[in-house]
């Protein structure tokens, strides 16, 4: 019973210190490719327990250009465009700008699994949508007061550019995303 405590409590530190924002801005051209601008927000203790010897499973946030690089490697429609990081008081900020050769290419890169992120259409008329959450089957309201302040300053942002002029974009505060207790999906039409 110990054991499941200490587990318990691990857990729920690595919940708390896993603090991320991001803006994403993608542009869409008329053949389908397009340019992805990515700027995100870890918390400095995140990072620092990914570099702890054996817990490197632990960070699969990419924090550094050579984890963009690897990232990239992988994925034969992507090219890494720019890169570069700053230390804020309790973040590294960090921005990357790609390109992607078709739409697959950039869920590709954004969904690896493959499980949260839907295409229908072409380039010129589609639709694109992104699962934010799968939902939380229980409601815990002292869970979700704590989420909202441990998480008060970082939000989720999403802008999309499409090739007929059209902008449109969303943002949610993380905590809002963390604490719901229904799936969250983003549809993005044109």
């Amino acid at each position: 019973m110990k054991l499941l405590k200490i587990i318990f409590l691990l857990s729920f530190f690595i919940i708390l210190s896993s603090c991320l924002g991001l803006n994403l801005d993608i542009s869409l051209n008329s053949n389908g490719s397009g340019t992805v601008s990515l700027e995100y927000r870890v918390s400095k203790s995140l990072e620092s327990l990914g570099r702890l010897d054996g817990n490197e499973r632990w960070n699969t946030i990419p924090v550094g250009r050579a984890d963009f690089e690897r990232t990239l490697d992988r994925l034969q429609g992507m090219k890494l465009l720019s890169f570069n990081s700053r230390d804020e008081e309790k973040d590294t900020v960090i921005n990357v700008r790609m390109e992607f050769e078709t739409i697959q290419d950039l869920l590709s890169f954004l969904d690896s699994g493959g499980r949260r992120s839907f295409y229908r259409g072409d380039a010129s008329s589609g639709s694109l949508e992104l699962i934010l959450s799968e939902g939380r089957e229980n409601n815990n309201t002292a869970f979700d007061r704590l989420t909202a302040e441990v998480f008060d300053s970082y939000t989720v942002n999403i802008n999309m550019s499409f090739p007929n002029g059209r902008n449109t974009s969303f943002s949610f505060p993380v905590y809002e995303i963390l604490s719901s207790s229904e799936r969250m999906t983003v549809e993005f039409n044109w």
